[in-house]
């Protein structure tokens, strides 16, 4: 592998401390919620722990004895299909196939809102956008529905709960939660908030819940962000590990790491079926999806738009191999140092990302190439090589996800639910079959218009809802059967004999909505 070419710095040099206090924003019904079923969950952990109990995994049970260390690597808007595991043709992720080869590859994963912060938020929280508060990556806007945080203190984060029942925890490389996470304890931190410059970035340093002023190092982003986890890594330790491992790339302005400015020269990249779309008038879709200024070619934002679509799949395809490159430095360390075994690693990402359909790039939108993700877990303890699960599992998962493998109490409020009993072989009778989606930045950034749905396992119905502030925008809506449409290329809302599947839908987005606890009125 390249050598990452950036300069470690002695970590042992304590930084000059800084004052992190952040006032906590105003929260809803749902996190009063919390306070009443999570009381004292920070002081009353309880650990699992028995006699050590390694070989084969077990069905249905989750090995007790030594905790298992816990590495999750969350990707910057990794499409799901954009793994060589998952059949891509041209991208390749040796390190990702080895996760899904030696683990399990849950193949219908998602993400609850598909930008950035808030859905950073509800990974660490296991928590709908809607509870955290966290909504969007403004701090408000014109629709009333703006709110970047930071989370507020009387919600856990799961990396809380672990450093309370003993664990090391380790926060490496974007945050993009206001206050970049330095209002919460980190054993170790070497990371930013929302963005820093590709290569010599500025980045903070903090060491057992202390953090210096940022300062400049040498190299390109991820792979000096890297290099300070496997220092990290290689310090003596007598607890358990969590590392958290948040790359950059593949987020605009797409610069490449010096070793591969010259990939992909020369390859053709596909046209999508639907990239011509705009000069269609983009049959049968909602003025919401056409005006919105997510374009290729013709968003003009700051340093943030790609200006042709080769340029801007090329630069994508090329950090994802930058990611799988980092990610396999980390397993390779942890392997020499006779811990892969105990490690349970877990590959995931953000949100998604349009690479040209509908001539569109980013996210934001609730059509699958946004809300769908990579989800791969790698721990041969509890998973068996080669496992596969088709059943949905969301962002909102995560937490309660690694609080069980670790063995700590998984709070009663959060809103996801643990995949470990996939991971044991199992497959729960009651598990979802559709789930909530919400969006809400608007009209920051794209104009792509605040909106909620339901997502079956069949079929996907899109509200773009009334706002207040906005009198000349309509109410529209988008509705799929994705069993037989599965490039999302055919609304069916409005057709004759899909107005008692609508009804019904749309019932069902109520019903989500009072199950997760959003009170909230549209604008």
């Amino acid at each position: 592998m390249p050598a990452a070419g950036s300069q470690f710095i002695n970590e042992q040099l304590m930084p000059t401390p800084m004052s992190n206090k952040i006032e906590a924003g105003q929260a809803g019904q749902s996190r009063r919620s919390f306070l009443k079923t999570g009381a004292g969950v920070l002081g009353g952990l309880t650990l699992a722990l028995g006699p050590d109990a390694l070989g084969a995994p077990v069905a249905g049970k989750v090995p007790t004895g030594r905790k298992p260390n816990l590495f999750v690597f969350l990707g910057e808007g990794l499409r799901y299909d954009e793994l060589s595991c998952m059949g891509h043709p041209l991208v390749k992720t040796p390190n990702m196939d080895r996760v899904a080869r030696e683990g399990m590859t849950f193949g219908n994963s998602f993400v609850t809102n598909a930008l950035c912060l808030p859905s950073r938020a509800s990974m660490l929280t296991g928590m709908y956008s809607h509870t955290t508060g966290v909504l969007s990556n403004e701090p408000s806007s014109k629709s009333g529905l703006g709110g970047n945080g930071p989370i507020p203190h009387d919600i856990p984060l799961f990396t809380d709960l672990l450093h309370q029942a003993g664990y090391e925890v380790g926060f490496f490389g974007k945050a993009h939660i206001k206050g970049g996470l330095q209002d919460r304890y980190w054993d170790y931190y070497f990371g930013f908030n929302g963005s820093t410059e590709y290569y010599n970035p500025h980045l903070t340093e903090g060491i057992a819940g202390q953090f210096s002023e940022p300062k400049r190092y040498e190299g390109y982003l991820d792979d000096v962000v890297a290099d300070r986890a496997l220092a990290w890594l290689e310090q003596k330790r007598d607890k358990p590990f969590c590392l958290i491992l948040n790359p950059f790339a593949p987020h605009a302005p797409f610069y490449r790491p010096r070793r591969y400015l010259d990939a992909f020269n020369g390859v053709t990249i596909p046209k999508p079926a639907t990239f011509d779309d705009d000069l269609k008038g983009y049959p049968g879709k909602p003025r919401a999806f056409a005006k919105a200024n997510n374009k290729i070619g013709s968003t003009i934002l700051d340093n943030d738009d790609p200006r042709t679509l080769e340029e801007v799949v090329k630069n994508h395809y090329v950090g994802v191999m930058d990611n799988d490159d980092n990610l396999g430095r980390v397993m390779d360390l942890i392997e020499r140092s006779g811990q892969l075994d105990e490690t349970a690693i877990m590959v995931t990402s953000d949100h998604g990302f349009f690479l040209g359909e509908w001539g569109m790039y980013d996210k934001r939108f609730m059509h699958e190439p946004s809300i769908r993700v990579p989800f791969l877990v790698r721990y041969p303890r509890l998973v068996k090589a080669g496992g596969s699960s088709d059943k949905m599992s969301l962002n909102v998962d995560i937490a309660p996800t690694l609080l069980e493998l670790a063995g700590v109490a998984v709070p009663a409020a959060m809103q996801g639910r643990s995949l470990v009993p996939f991971l044991t072989g199992g497959q729960p009778e009651d598990w979802r079959r559709d789930w909530l989606y919400e969006y809400y930045e608007y009209p920051q950034w794209e104009r792509v218009r605040p909106h909620r749905g339901v997502r079956t396992e069949r079929y996907k119905l899109i509200h773009y809802y009334k706002l207040a502030d906005f009198p000349d925008e309509p109410e529209e809506f988008e509705l799929y059967d994705l069993q037989q449409d599965p490039g999302e290329l055919n609304n069916l809302y409005g057709r004759p004999g899909y107005a008692a599947l609508t009804q019904k839908l749309m019932a069902r987005i109520s019903e989500l909505r009072k199950e997760t606890g959003d009170h909230a009125t549209d604008a």
